[in-house]
């Protein structure tokens, strides 16, 4: 092979040194993005934002009748994560492990694949596609954010949005995505139904009064024009409360109120769950699509999350290496038999309305352990209240599995557009 020699500069021309130098500098890029990846950090192109193309070949497709909330993590060795803390600014600090030094990212290196069939991964354009012209609603606690920013996280290798907001508070906010007519929202409503701290100390601190009958006004009327409604709520009804019920107080749960009876947070959260599905069912304003989405197991191990409790695997578990239990599993009985309810109620009732559709992610979420911040959520030195979070989901990480299955719910035939439910199903 000839070797390409520069004696002179008269040897080779200037536009050619030019290309050359392009070339090479081309080269020293693809070099550092691949040592990039190696080191666990990916690279995804972030700029521009790029259409449809006609002719696009459509998203893979789970096959008709594949339950994709049943399966198992395999290892993904030929993935990349979708993005990374330096591709995506929209991650949440707390969420944020690579940025506070994860020093394992062996979490990133698996996928959710469901016992009947392979569940394609995230396709950004598929999803703008599907939503064009529509607008999608979260409404929870502070883990339907952190579903949200996983999708706009997942959305960014196209569009980042524009904050349309029309409120400072960062619990409230919608978010545009102009090229594809796309707007998002989120609505902070941690019971769902309407709540206020108590200004009383009835020695377990201060308690939250829960209108357990009395849907949050915070977010109802808002959210009356979305096209999809994505509702989420059970990890603050572990909280000391008072509950009323026709604005009476009917019970509590450690609240130490003499005469008042513990009805145990398993009962407001149930009850809370049906005041919000009967009212998104019947509200006049909302004929949208309603995703229900189950519970997000904790899991916290040698203590609770005040008393050294902390979440250091780094694998996920095999699907006969653990079993739902205590809370979780009753938070979880709860949520699906609210929802088989309503939407037979709904049934009953016929004609138009609301169209409700279980995402029960909790069967995946109890096998991944290895994927919540711990501590790294936050400086090491810094002192904050959560100091080892095993609640929230690192940003990337398994999270981002809830958004395949939402596109899947999407565009398949048993999914949203034409307004048929999944069957709901007990875990066990």
């Amino acid at each position: 092979m000839q070797k390409l020699q520069l004696a002179s500069p008269t040897a080779v021309s200037v536009p050619a040194l030019f290309l050359f130098v392009l070339f090479l500098l081309a080269a020293r890029q693809q070099r550092s993005l691949l040592d990039t990846y190696r080191s666990g950090f990916a690279s995804v192109s972030s700029s521009g934002s790029p259409r449809l193309e006609p002719g696009r070949p459509a998203v893979a497709r789970v096959p008709k009748g594949c339950d994709i909330f049943r399966g198992e993590w395999v290892p993904d060795d030929g993935g990349e994560p979708y993005y990374t803390n330096r591709t995506c600014p929209l991650i949440q600090e707390h969420q944020n492990c690579m940025k506070y030094g994860r020093p394992d990212l062996g979490f990133l290196r698996w996928r959710w694949r469901p016992a009947q069939c392979e569940l394609p991964r995230f396709d950004a354009a598929a999803f703008f596609d599907a939503v064009r012209g529509r607008s999608m609603a979260f409404v929870g606690d502070s883990l339907a954010r952190n579903h949200m920013q996983s999708l706009m996280c997942l959305l960014s290798k196209l569009e980042y949005p524009k904050d349309i907001s029309t409120t400072k508070n960062q619990e409230f906010r919608t978010l545009y995505y102009e090229s594809y007519n796309f707007t998002i929202s989120t609505f902070w409503s941690p019971f769902l139904v309407k709540a206020n701290q108590s200004d009383a100390d009835y020695g377990s601190g201060r308690l939250w009064n829960i209108y357990l009958d009395e849907p949050d006004d915070a977010w109802l009327p808002g959210v009356a024009g979305a096209d999809y409604l994505v509702l989420s709520g059970a990890n603050w009804f572990t909280r000391p409360s008072l509950f009323y019920e026709s604005g009476r107080l009917v019970a509590c749960h450690y609240c130490l109120v003499p005469g008042v009876p513990d009805l145990t947070l398993r009962h407001s959260q149930r009850v809370a769950f049906r005041t919000v599905l009967r009212a998104v069912t019947s509200h006049p304003g909302f004929n949208g699509t309603a995703i229900v989405r189950t519970v997000s197991p904790t899991h916290f191990e040698g203590g609770e999350w005040n008393k050294g409790g902390d979440c250091r695997r780094t694998r996920p578990y095999a699907a006969n290496e653990t079993r739902m239990a205590g809370l979780s599993l009753d938070f979880h009985t709860a949520q699906v038999e609210e929802f088989a309810q309503a939407e037979e109620a709904a049934r009953r009732r016929g004609g138009g309305g609301a169209r409700l559709v279980l995402m029960d992610t909790t069967a995946a979420m109890l096998l991944r352990p290895d994927g919540h911040p711990s501590r790294y959520g936050h400086w090491a030195h810094e002192n904050v209240t959560l100091y080892k979070d095993c609640v929230h989901w690192c940003l990337p990480g398994p999270i981002d599995a809830w958004n395949e299955m939402l596109l899947q719910m999407d565009i398949s035939n048993v999914g949203l557009q034409n307004g048929r439910s999944i069957c709901p199903r007990t875990v066990t």
